[in-house]
């Protein structure tokens, strides 16, 4: 029996420290970590090389519920799965396991309400956004009042110059000179 662990960091710029470091102190033998992956997605490379791995008699280990992934059904999916092969499953945090009927109970009423939460986060995310948008205030850098590069751009454009010899001209991309030609 060996107890493996899976940590996950939704974005690249997360640090996966402090899940590695609970999971190793649990006892984990070798620990599968995805960076920059939704627990949204189904697809996660190494979650899919931790399951290949797992075997009969081992325990999936993750730090907290969420990491395992963002939706219930998904979650109690792949719990499932893990029984069927005889594979155990452990959240540290929430202190769930699934060696008893108590513990799975327990993990559908725990990832219910870790879906409710992340679901109210959203919602409060999208109100905050549309009060925001409806008062006049958008996110985002403020934009220039006046761009003289942009002007240039546009001068050398009327004279039949290309985007590309504009951005050398300009010592910018592409891409820049184009938005400086689209703006008003």
């Amino acid at each position: 029996m060996a107890l493996i662990g899976y940590a996950r960091v939704s974005t690249t710029d997360q640090d996966p420290q402090l899940q590695l470091d609970a999971l190793k102190a649990a006892g984990a033998e070798r620990v599968y970590t995805d960076h920059g992956v939704s627990g949204a997605k189904a697809e996660r490379p190494e979650l899919d090389r931790c399951l290949d791995h797992l075997r009969e008699g081992d325990v999936l280990a993750v730090w907290k519920l969420d990491r395992l992934g963002r939706n219930t059904v998904h979650v109690l999916q792949l719990i499932e799965q893990l029984t069927e092969r005889g594979i155990g499953f452990r959240s540290l945090t929430e202190g769930i396991h699934t060696d008893g009927p108590m513990g799975k109970a327990m993990l559908t009423i725990m990832m219910a309400f870790a879906e409710l939460e992340r679901d109210t986060i959203i919602e409060r995310t999208r109100a905050g956004l549309a009060a925001a948008k409806a008062s006049g205030r958008t996110g985002g850098r403020p934009k220039r009042t006046h761009n003289p590069d942009a002007d240039k751009a546009k001068e050398l454009k009327a004279k039949g110059l290309s985007a590309p010899d504009i951005a050398k001209m300009l010592g910018c991309s592409r891409a820049t000179v184009y938005r400086y030609l689209s703006e008003e």
